[in-house]
């Protein structure tokens, strides 16, 4: 059976994706708005914080649920969304040519976070492939509906 702490490492991770992005270096919401014009006027303060603060109850929750079955079937969900933010941090610094504020953390921590997790929840038989697969896709589909969602957000905000 895994650690504990792998159920424990979304949590840790998204904390510190959320410092990178908005304290050090920070200028994730600058950055942001500056190379997405055509959704900036859905990129506020408000909606930043109630996303994030949300990911991290949901992060927390994961924790709180360790080894049981829905837990590790949210472990995969949240795992597969923070991959995918990583993923997406390094595609938009490679389209922008400019560093995303939480690129690094993305890399260095959601990507091997999940992966990792992944293969030591599946090996220990506290979740089959056939359970985990659709948790994951559900997670890392979060990035296109966030994109819908600021679209629609940016049409409203124009109206």
């Amino acid at each position: 059976m895994p650690a504990n702490w792998v159920y424990w490492s979304p949590l840790c991770a998204a904390g510190l994706h959320i410092f990178e992005e908005f304290v050090f270096p920070g200028g994730f919401m600058d950055w942001y708005r500056k190379t997405r014009p055509t959704i900036q006027a859905s990129i506020t303060p408000r909606f930043l914080v109630v996303v994030n603060v949300l990911l991290i109850i949901l992060c927390y929750d994961v924790a709180a649920m360790a080894g049981r079955p829905f837990g590790t079937m949210l472990w995969f969900l949240v795992a597969a969304l923070l991959f995918a933010n990583g993923i997406w941090h390094l595609v938009a610094t490679i389209r922008t040519r400019s560093y995303s504020p939480g690129l690094v953390t993305g890399l260095a921590l959601y990507v091997p976070m999940a992966i990792y997790g992944a293969v030591q929840l599946i090996r220990s038989g506290q979740i089959s492939i056939g359970r985990a697969l659709p948790a994951a896709a559900i997670g890392a589909s979060y990035q296109l509906w966030s994109n819908l969602l600021h679209r629609r957000r940016a049409r409203q905000a124009r109206s």
